[in-house]
Parts: C-alpha cells; structure tokens; sequence
C-alpha cells in the first residue's frame, strides 16, 4: 500500500513516519522547496520527529513539492494549516489549494481524507466539489473522509498509535476505508457517522478546554483584585475527587488548535443563526491575558520604582509550551511586541527558541540572562530551568505558570 501526505508540518510528518515505520511506501508533498530538501538530507524541523526515525524509514519515504506523484497513492491525507484572517475568520485557501491541485492528479479508486482541524460542512461543501472537478464522483469513484488531528506535541504518555483516531466518511464504505488505512498506525480508530460529526468533535475537544482556560484565566484576574492566591484556590478545589477538572491561568493560549479552533466553531454556528456567546466570551478572554499580564508586569516594575520604558525585562521560556520550540500563536511573542511599544530593553531565555529574528533577539544562557536585569518573567516554564535561581538573582520576578511557589522569595509575585 501506497500513502500520500499533502502537507509535512506538526501534522503531516509524524504520519509520514507513522506510515513507513508501519512498513507502508509513503510520498510526502508539501510546497516549501527548503522543507522539502531538509527531509531529503535527513533533516527534521519537527521536534517530535528526530532525524533518525526519517533516517530509519529513508527507503520507504520520498519528499517531493510536485503533487502529481501521488496519483499512483493509494489513499492521500491533507495536512495543510486551516489558520485564522487577521478578523478571526476561518482562511480555507490553503486547503482549498490542496483540493484543486489533487483534482488534476487523483485517480479512480483512491481514498482522500481531510486531516486539517475545520468547521463542520468544510469536507462536504468545499473539499468534495473541488475534488469532483476531476470529473469523477466522491463516494462511488473515489472515497472521501475526515479524520481530526489528535496530536500534541511533547507528549509522550500518549502517541499516535496510542490516541485514538476518529473517522468520518462520506458514505458507510468511505469510513470503512478510513478506519482501515489508520488501523495501521493507530491501535484504536472509531468510526462515526458522517464527516460532520467527526469536524465537530475536534471543535467540541478544543473549545472544551478553551471555555475552562478563561474560566479560571477570569477567576485569576477576581483574585488579583481580591487579594487571593488563585494558585492555592486551585490547589485547594483540586482535592475534590469528582467534579472538578484541574486547569490553570497562564498568558494566554499558543498552539495551532487551541487559540483557533473555538473560533471556527462560533464562524460556523453564525450561519445557523446561532451566537455562541459563552464560546465567543472564552476567546476574548483568553485574547485579553497578555494584557492583564502586561498589567502585572508594570505594577510589578512599579513596586521597584522603575517605568516600563527603558526597563531591562527578561522573558523565561518564549514557545508556546513546556519542553517545546513551538511559537504558534505563542502568548510571549504578544508581551514582547507590547513591551517593545512601550519602549522596554527585552532579552529571552530559551534554549528551545535559539533565535528570534523579527525582534532581534537570539537566546541568553541564564546565568548571563540574570546578571543584568530589572525584571524577569516566567512565561513557559521549560523543563530543566533553574527557577529558583531565578528567583533567588533577578531583584523582581513576575511568574505566570505558578512555579514559583514553595520557593522563599519576598521579590517574586504571581499571576
């Protein structure tokens, strides 16, 4: 069996991988020239895929920007980015791209599924009609599917084979082809319905989390005002055995699913003339956090009698998540442009992130990073960061992820 992958990002290149370690001939295809010779050489930009699983599977795998090789594929998953307008609007156009490009290649008989993260209807009234411009017929020329990306980086207790894979096809034999090309890789794949279903589900997992990170982003801005640890607030709440699920304040929410997929959901709800206010609601708190955080860092500059202009402000960790170079949507890049506004001297710490180009900014080592500073801020608390000499060397420290605490330091605050 044959598999094609359009799209070799976060998403596409673990199943390339997946794919051939499974023993499958796979055809990676993507539009990035550089990307696309990286892999060639053996090279990896995926942290969760090391060069030397691609170097393992290398007979089996080709790397190619021209798309027409995948007409001699057996089945073809999309994997391009579905990313937000500067309005917040669904941008279909790479995946629309996608689509037109595989109606001049794909062939009788093969199987196409839609992976990237959309709104209900997308695989049904976008992807089909472009795909059946081919002048064949989705579901009895060719099979149609959607299957959500489950996927989260850095995450080893759960893995691709370990997740279990949802699957939704155009028709009852569309799904029993899905079900069989991912019971390859995933020991665990469940069918539904319709493709609808399995689009909603992903919306519904992510908004799930969304809504409880502005809940309790929210309750942390009442008990700043109220004069409460929220940190202990939660800790206490989480001693309940049912009922109650942990989540925890932060800056904001990074990633490429999280920050988007709610508001995919309320976009589509809108033609249904439904407003989603409690979704629509969790976004723009969730929004608004870099600038409660850029509030606390002020009042914490404050207390040292120092303005923000011309204050020497450390950021610790700037991806988006622990153990991760990942700077989709990351919460640190929008302190740093308000902070930058407002004409503060900045520098970073993160060994994840070796260089940030478009601020002028490349990484400290820590100890270099504390020895000239006013203020350092704990925005992603990497593993193997010494936060306590953070603590105990910077004059203030602002913590945004509570690692802080337990540590004796009359100069740290938290979030």
């Amino acid at each position: 069996m044959r598999v094609g992958i359009v799209g070799l990002g976060y998403v596409g290149l673990p199943l390339v991988v997946g794919f051939a370690e499974a023993g499958l001939d796979v055809v990676g295809v993507d539009v990035d020239q550089q990307k696309v010779a990286g892999l060639q050489a053996g090279r990896s930009h995926v942290e969760d895929v090391p060069a030397a699983r691609i170097e393992a599977v290398s007979a089996r795998c080709a790397f190619t920007t021209r798309i027409v090789e995948l007409h001699e594929a057996d089945a073809v998953i999309v994997c391009v980015p579905t990313p937000l307008t500067a309005n917040r609007e669904p941008d279909l156009s790479p995946m629309l791209g996608a689509a037109r490009a595989l109606a001049a290649v794909i062939r009788r008989g093969q199987l196409i599924v839609l992976q990237s993260t959309t709104f209900p209807g997308t695989t049904r009234d976008h992807l089909v009609p472009l795909l059946e411009e081919s002048g064949m017929r989705a579901g009895t020329d060719f099979a149609v599917a959607y299957s959500p990306e489950r996927i989260d980086p850095g995450r080893t207790d759960y893995s691709l084979r370990t997740t279990p894979k949802v699957v939704g096809g155009l028709t009852a034999s569309c799904t029993e082809r899905a079900v069989q090309l991912f019971g390859h890789i995933c020991d665990h794949v469940v069918p539904v319905g319709t493709p609808e279903v399995a689009e909603l589900s992903k919306l519904l997992e992510n908004t799930f989390r969304a809504v409880n990170i502005a809940l309790v982003n929210e309750l942390s801005i009442v008990a700043d005002r109220m004069g409460i640890d929220v940190w202990e607030v939660i800790d206490a709440a989480a001693t309940k055995p049912f009922g109650f699920m942990r989540f925890e304040p932060g800056p904001g929410m990074g990633g490429h699913c999280m920050p988007v997929d709610p508001f995919y959901l309320a976009w589509k709800a809108r033609e249904f003339d439904v407003v989603t206010e409690f979704i629509e609601l969790a976004g723009k708190v969730n929004m608004q956090m870099p600038y409660f955080c850029l509030e606390r860092i002020e009042r914490a500059l404050n207390d040292a009698g120092r303005p923000v202009n011309g204050a020497r402000v450390l950021l610790v960790g700037v991806a988006y998540k622990a153990g991760q170079g990942d700077l989709r949507e990351a919460p640190a890049l929008k302190l740093m442009k308000l902070l930058a506004a407002r004409d503060a001297e900045l520098s970073y710490h993160d060994r994840f992130v070796p260089a940030l180009p478009e601020y002028g900014l490349c990484h400290v080592e820590l100890d270099e990073a504390l020895a000239d500073v006013d203020l350092a801020v704990i925005v992603t608390a990497h593993p193997g960061v010494d936060h306590a000499e953070v603590v105990a060397r910077a004059p203030q420290v602002l913590d945004l992820r509570g690692v802080t605490r337990g540590l004796p330091a009359s100069t740290a605050q938290r979030l």
